[in-house]
């Protein structure tokens, strides 16, 4: 009987991207690094994608989509990371349980995740449907995304890296009360379970429902805090200055920490978030 083709597993990370960030990067790298090996030895695909959506529904204005999908381009130009134009050219608004459905009937065999803060997985109750994510995709969630402290040096990755009793009792309780119990303890038992059951199974339209429910991960990493409020409030500022050549390491600390130099580079030449 022949085996199965390989099942490739596919990470998404959603957000309005408004203006990319290293945050953004940061976490679309720790979850790439964290699946690299269990990938490797399993002869699968990987890949890890960040997910712009049109106009997120819980805003009023956005940055158009052109401009956004161009600066998400240049931020990933160096990394394994690549950019999924699913949402961004649809009508908004948007919705999450819509794409994570349409992700799963283009992938039948595959291992879909979708990646998200805390602050996000504790309000998936406020979701269109957010509950039902689980479906369709399994979670993969920062923990400590919204509180990290970004001078605390970053620990390297740990794939098997469990919480502590307490800590892991403290970010479940923050979970909607249907979704505690779908939480697993390492990245291996989110993602091994999956790939023998999904490539066993024929799916066809059925979502995850072969399964209880997609699981959950809660990654206890810390990602640093960036605001992209705080950095599209001094591009208004700082953008209606003169533009001095080769600028970003003389200009706003912030600014130069946390936006990719050809990122910057863009939102200079087309007057991006400035008072023109």
């Amino acid at each position: 009987m022949t085996k199965p083709s390989p099942t490739a597993i596919r990470a998404y990370l959603g957000g309005s991207f408004n203006p990319v960030h290293s945050a953004h990067i940061e976490m679309a790298m720790q979850v790439y690094h964290s699946l690299a090996p269990l990938t490797a030895e399993r002869n699968c695909e990987l890949q890890v994608s960040l997910l712009p959506n049109a106009r997120s529904p819980f805003k009023s204005q956005s940055l158009a989509p052109k401009h956004r999908l161009a600066m998400l381009q240049l931020a990933v130009q160096d990394t394994p990371i690549r950019v999924d134009e699913l949402e961004i050219w649809q009508p908004p608004p948007v919705y999450t349980i819509d794409s994570v459905r349409t992700l799963r009937q283009r992938y039948l065999q595959d291992v879909l995740i979708f990646i998200m803060g805390m602050d996000s997985a504790r309000s998936l109750d406020k979701w269109k449907q957010g509950l039902q994510l689980t479906d369709y995709v399994h979670l993969w969630i920062f923990g400590r995304s919204a509180s990290a402290d970004p001078n605390l040096p970053h620990k390297p990755f740990d794939n098997n890296k469990t919480l502590s009793d307490k800590q892991r009792a403290l970010l479940i309780n923050e979970l909607p009360n249907s979704l505690p119990a779908q939480v697993v303890d390492s990245i291996s038992e989110l993602v091994t379970t999956s790939i023998d059951s999904l490539a066993a199974q024929n799916l066809a339209n059925k979502g995850l429902k072969t399964l209880p429910k997609g699981r959950i991960y809660i990654d206890s990493r810390p990602v640093q805090k960036v605001s992209s409020t705080k950095i599209r409030t001094q591009l208004l500022t700082d953008c209606t200055a003169p533009i001095i050549k080769d600028s970003l390491l003389n200009h706003c600390e912030y600014l130069s920490k946390h936006l990719h130099p050809a990122v910057y580079d863009y939102i200079v030449q087309h007057k991006l978030y400035s008072a023109d």
